[in-house]
Parts: structure tokens; sequence; C-alpha cells
């Protein structure tokens, strides 16, 4: 493909993985122009991403990709320590929960990250876009009305595209970052660097996830991957200069010397990898026209599979959003929201991360390694901040408040049909939820909210009763028992004087 010179688009998304194909999805299905361009000349062929928590499962399902997601994957196995070539215990990784009437998906589904990609950009291309591949974003300037880029393709070509926006989704080591000067900040987690491969092992049984964590060297451990037929291998090297050699070879002996397996059960190394762990966070997710996205804004130890599902809710908070300002006329000032909901929730999240890294660190067994609700992102939610209007008072902390996750809930309209709440959020729409209230609803621009009466008891349970504006990205946006407040605050997000009417 050979890039075009003054190519107009309205976002340009630089990097193709788990969130710039997200974000474009997002937008694609806003009818927001587009172009995504990722500089390798495919897709990230490895698993390290592997754990898709309960709340970017919501996100997919709200894609329409959380069937595809589950036929792809499976639960998390049990895991097993061994020493001297005996096991000598099982634990569970993820603390048992059940799915819930407000929770549908209540643990992490395994999927290598290799698959999540490849459906997020089969739902990409059903919904009209594309990838383009082979073309590194090489040079930008920002301008007062947009963003000039310099591309490069795969044919040595250069080109420009002028874009409105300009999405950074360029991993760690961003080079739109690096050319607007933003700095991170951060530590080393863990000196000791860290080989990831995948791999195909005769022999070795799929009903556990295997730890060595005395082995000679450092720690080993071997994955199955749901849904596949290969195992994660992950080995550190502890020793004072030695470092991961990831050929075919050197993963092979790496294997053998940390496990009771040996060398020439590993049959096919599909990718290998080394890296040290870092945690470090952008000092800002917004350059005028420019933001900054998953990997290139926070980067996570992968303890606690944080980092995949960060970046894919940093894309579904931010899609939205450009939506309203390219296509409803919102101001511009509504995306300096975006580093205000979501730079405190990736610094929280980088805590946990590096928290739960350390203690792996420290010990390997039930106690370090077991996942509970923190890392499930369920909890993370926008209380207090820039686009939430809670307008009752005397709710205990418990309950839910403007700001949080909307959950889900089945019930039924006031015409008595059934009803599921994440079928009727569902979509690029917000959502008027009037729960058992007799009062008229706000009118609000159809176009952009759908009105929706609801009442039931789980309905109830989650909400109480009152009118509930629900953003496009599932969360509430402002709560009160009169519709008046619900409409002001509606007017106020979308930079309109706030007009107080019923309907």
């Amino acid at each position: 493909m050979t890039v075009t010179n003054s190519t107009d688009t309205e976002v340009l998304i630089v990097g193709a993985g788990p969130t710039g194909l997200t974000l474009a999805c997002d937008l694609a299905r806003r009818g927001v122009a587009h172009r995504l361009v990722e500089r390798a000349g495919r897709l990230f062929p490895g698993s390290r991403g592997k754990g898709l928590q309960p709340r970017t499962q919501e996100v997919f399902d709200d894609l329409g990709i959380v069937d595809a997601v589950h036929a792809a994957g499976g639960p998390y196995p049990r895991m097993a320590k061994w020493e001297g070539g005996v096991r000598v215990t099982e634990w569970d990784f993820m603390e048992a929960v059940p799915p819930s009437p407000h929770v549908p998906h209540g643990l992490p589904w395994m999927v290598p990250q290799w698959r999540t990609q490849e459906i997020l950009h089969d739902r990409l291309r059903e919904l009209g876009g594309s990838v383009e591949f082979g073309t590194a974003l090489t040079a930008l300037r920002q301008e007062p009305d947009g963003v000039v880029a310099t591309l490069t393709g795969p044919d040595g070509a250069t080109g420009t595209v002028r874009a409105a926006y300009l999405v950074a989704a360029d991993g760690g080591r961003s080079t739109v970052r690096h050319a607007l000067g933003i700095g991170m900040t951060g530590e080393s987690v863990d000196p000791s660097p860290v080989l990831v491969a995948d791999v195909r092992v005769e022999g070795v049984p799929r009903d556990n996830w295997h730890v060595w964590p005395e082995a000679d060297g450092g720690l080993a451990m071997l994955c199955p991957l749901a849904g596949t037929d290969t195992f994660q291998l992950v080995v550190r090297y502890e020793r004072d200069g030695e470092h991961p050699d990831t050929s075919p070879q050197g993963v092979r002996e790496a294997l053998a010397a940390r496990t009771h397996f040996s060398a020439d059960q590993v049959t096919d190394v599909l990718w290998a990898s080394d890296f040290r762990p870092r945690a470090a966070l952008a000092d800002r997710f917004r350059a005028g026209r420019v933001l900054l996205a998953g990997d290139a804004a926070h980067v996570h130890s992968p303890a606690g599979g944080q980092g995949l599902n960060t970046g894919v809710q940093d894309a579904y908070n931010l899609g939205w959003k450009l939506g309203l300002v390219l296509r409803h006329g919102v101001p511009d000032a509504l995306l300096d929201s975006y580093q205000d909901e979501r730079l405190p929730v990736a610094a929280g999240v980088l805590r946990i991360s590096t928290r739960l890294h350390t203690a792996v660190r420290t010990t390997v067994g039930p106690a370090s390694m077991r996942r509970d609700a923190e890392t499930r992102q369920l909890g993370v939610g926008y209380r207090g901040g820039p686009l939430s209007r809670e307008h009752r008072t005397g709710l205990p902390d418990d309950a839910l408040h403007a700001g949080d996750r909307a959950p889900d809930a089945h019930g039924h309209t006031t015409d008595g049909r059934p009803l599921r709440l994440f079928d009727a959020f569902r979509g690029p729409h917000f959502t008027l939820l009037a729960v058992g209230t007799e009062q008229p609803p706000p009118a609000l621009d159809p176009a952009l909210a759908h009105l929706c009466h609801a009442d039931g008891d789980e309905i109830r349970t989650a909400y109480g009763t009152g009118f509930f504006l629900v953003r496009p990205d599932g969360y509430v946006s402002a709560a009160a028992d009169t519709p008046a407040p619900v409409a002001d605050a509606f007017a106020e997000l979308l930079g309109r004087a706030p007009v107080r009417v019923s309907g």
C-alpha cells in the first residue's frame, strides 16, 4: 500500500494493538472517518496480554464481539507448584465469582493477545474499516485546526495526512509521545529480565498453569493458552549478567534448565520476546489535538493482567467523546475530560500491578498469586469527575452514584415487555433510564439519547428509583429523583445552555 499525500481524515490512530483497534471499531460505528496505521507488517503475533477482565468483556459485549471472544478462549486453569519434578500443591488462580444479575461476567477470560486482536480486526472490517500495515508515523506537527503527520509506507514512499485529531496507541516506546516531548514518570519494578515465549510442548498436562518458583536461576511458568494447542512460557533471569536468548534453541534450553521437561519436548517456538518489567505513567494524556492511549500513556508490569484491559478502556472512554465533538458539534473542551478521567485510573491500576509483581517476586503461592475483585476493573469509575452529576442526597457509599459503572439487570418496561439493561445500553448512544417513576422524562435529543422506561426487582435493587443518564461507555453520568437536573446535566455535557423541558 502506498501512502497517499494530503489525505484528510477526522482521526488518525497510530498503532493497531488492542487499544487502537478498539478505538477504530468505536469510531467506525459512529461514522467518524479515521485511518489506523501500524508500523509492523501484521498484527502482533504473541500471547503477551492473555487475560480479559470482566469490565473489558462488557466493553466487547457493547462492540458486538463478546461471543467470539468467549468462543476463542476459556477460564484460567488451577496453578500447580513443582519442586524437584514433583507437583507439591495446587490452587485456584482466581477467586471464584459466579455471574450475577448485575455482573454477567464474573471472572477474567483467557484469550491470547494475538487472538483478541484478530477478533477486533475482523469486527473493524465488518464495520468498513481497515488497518494500513507497514505504515509508520515519522513526523508530525500541530496546527490550530488539526495535526499534519508524515507517514512512510511499506514501499518506502512518504506522504502526509491531515487529521482533526491524532491518537497515539503506539506502545510504551511511543514515537508520538517522544515527538511531543511528553515525559513519562516511572520506575523499573524488577531488575531481572524476563523471557516470554509461545511454545508447543509435548507431554505437558494442560489442566494446570505450571510454576517452578525455586528453579535454578529464577522463576519459570508454563501456562496452557486457552483455545489453542500452545503454552506461554515465562522465565525470569536472576543471575548477574544473564540475559534471555529468544532464539528457538535458547527458548528450548531455558525450559529444560528451569523445569523437569526436556528441550526436545518443545516442538515449536511460535514467538519469543524479552523485557524488563516497568511501571510508568505519561505526564499528560492530551497535548492539543493529540491524545495518548494504552501503553503510550501507561506501561505496566504484566502482573494482574491490567495493561491491555486499561488500554481498551482508554479507547472506550475516548471514542464517544471524539464522536460527539466531530459529529455533533460538541465543544472540543469535552476531550479534556479524557485525561481528567483516565489518568487517575491508570495511576491506580499501575499501583495494583506493581504491588502484585512485588508480591510474586517475594514468594510464589496462593497468597501472592490469587487474584480478586480489585483486578477485575468493575469498580473503576468517575465519581466526582468532570462529567458526573449526582443530584440525590443521603446515599450510602455502597449505593449506585453518578460516575459509577452502570450495572446490568433484568426486568421489564412499563408496558410489560421483558428488558435486559445491557441490551438497552448496547450501541453508540446515551441511555436515559427512568426507573420506577411516573414523572414524565426530560426530552433529550433522540439522535444522541434513547429513552428506556424500566422496572423490576433486579433493576430497583441496582438503581433505586429516579432518572439515570448512562453514557455510551456504560457509566452513570447523571442521577436525580426528578427529570430537570438530568436534562441540565446532559445539556452541560454537550456544551449547551441548560434548558428545562419535559416530554
